[in-house]
């Protein structure tokens, strides 16, 4: 691991504690300009999650509604709360191809786009310590009258992810501040996410706000609009 990977993980609560918990449950609302493009304005405004820490695996529970979505990076399905299944898709990841940001989505893109985008979300920067992950630190960036350290992310094929190249920029206190990629499955559209709002939970500090931008040619956020907007109401890590 190198310096700054030990800096960020030591900062979000320190890999021996992340190696004592196995999943995380989370109430949450997901909205943003990017779920109007698709057709899907309003279908992840009140879920909870479940999803475990050391495998890609991710349930979302649409609260009132009886139903949910199981992802997995090979398959995705629609379920209803009582375990009948619905609709399901494998290899997942192929269904994108030809897509652009204005591509409409199905049920079943919603759950594949959310569930990989969620599990890398909370897992991060832990994430960057599985097996198979390159990382390398890079010049850093100037923000908000902060300098901000850069970790370059090559993510293994193993790992359901944006794009295999990612940035994630950690500020002095060693949080993760901004994470940048491009979105495959969307036709490499590019994405600058801001995490805020950190929160101690079970030991492990957590983001409860994030905040998706369209770059500029500078690198810059464009403030409006905000493509995905992520807050998390309740979270809780366990053991077992």
């Amino acid at each position: 691991m190198n310096d700054l990977l030990q800096v960020a993980v030591d900062a979000h609560g320190g890999l021996s504690r992340w190696n004592q918990l196995k999943r995380v449950k989370a109430s949450l609302s997901i909205t943003g300009a990017i779920w109007q493009l698709k057709g899907k304005p309003d279908a992840l405004a009140d879920v909870s999650i479940e999803t475990e820490l050391h495998k890609e695996r991710l349930t979302t529970h649409f609260n009132g509604q009886g139903t949910r979505t199981v992802f997995e990076p090979n398959r995705v399905s629609v379920q209803t709360e009582g375990g009948r299944l619905v609709d399901s898709r494998d290899d997942p990841r192929s269904a994108f191809r030809g897509h652009t940001r204005q591509t409409p989505w199905d049920d079943l893109h919603v759950a594949y786009f959310s569930g990989y985008a969620l599990w890398n979300y909370l897992t991060i920067p832990f994430l960057y310590t599985y097996p198979g992950f390159v990382t390398e630190e890079v010049a850093p960036w100037r923000e908000n009258s902060e300098q901000w350290r850069t970790l370059k992310v090559i993510v293994p094929d193993s790992i359901a992810s944006h794009s295999r190249e990612q940035i994630a920029y950690f500020g002095p206190d060693g949080l993760l501040r901004r994470h940048a990629y491009t979105v495959d499955i969307m036709g490499g559209a590019a994405g600058l996410n801001y995490a805020t709002d950190y929160r101690s939970v079970d030991g492990i500090i957590v983001s409860t706000k994030r905040r998706v931008y369209t770059p500029d040619a500078n690198n810059q956020k464009i403030s409006e609009p905000v493509l995905v907007a992520i807050d998390i109401r309740d979270i809780a890590f366990g053991t077992d």
